[in-house]
């Protein structure tokens, strides 16, 4: 019982002798992040359903969504696909040795073609208003009612396009 308040008077003793000739040193700590440059893009399929030869065109649409980190600007540009034959004017869709014509557009009139980025080529682009909030673009795609697509056999035709973002 008696070791307590000597315990107590020694403690107090302590604080009385540190706070009687208490010195301080300080240092200052630094502390950094960096926030990188990143960007991720999803796209959901694009699918223009029946064709019928002489029954006029077919259309679609398609979302692409890219989250950038916030500020960085991106551009987006969509593959050929792999159908020989394919190009930037006209993609092909492919079953076999046999294709269909159809092609992808920034625009819902058809008129500015969704191009790979290649020299001179349309792509779009954005500024990423942050990864949770991602961009959303639509891609706008015709399979026009042409000569060629008229004599296509039968069957599913497909294509693979490679969406590539550029930040």
């Amino acid at each position: 019982m008696r070791s307590v308040p000597v315990a107590a008077a020694a403690g107090a003793a302590l604080l009385a002798a540190a706070a009687a000739g208490a010195s301080t040193a300080s240092v200052t700590l630094p502390v950094s992040a960096t926030v990188t440059t990143a960007c991720s893009v999803a796209a959901l399929p694009l699918a223009f359903g029946n064709y019928t030869p002489l029954a006029g065109a077919v259309t679609g649409t398609t979302r692409i969504r890219v989250g950038c980190t916030r500020g960085t600007r991106f551009k987006v540009a969509l593959g050929l696909g792999a159908t020989p034959g394919s190009t930037v004017a006209q993609r092909l869709l492919g079953n076999g040795g046999h294709t269909l014509q159809y092609n992808l557009y920034t625009n819902p009139a058809h008129t500015r073609v969704w191009a790979d980025g290649t020299a001179g080529s349309r792509t779009r682009g954005g500024r990423g208003r942050g990864p949770a909030r991602p961009v959303a673009l639509t891609a706008y795609g015709l399979l026009p009612d042409s000569a060629a697509n008229r004599l296509a056999v039968p069957g599913t035709y497909s294509a693979t396009i490679v969406v590539s973002v550029s930040y």
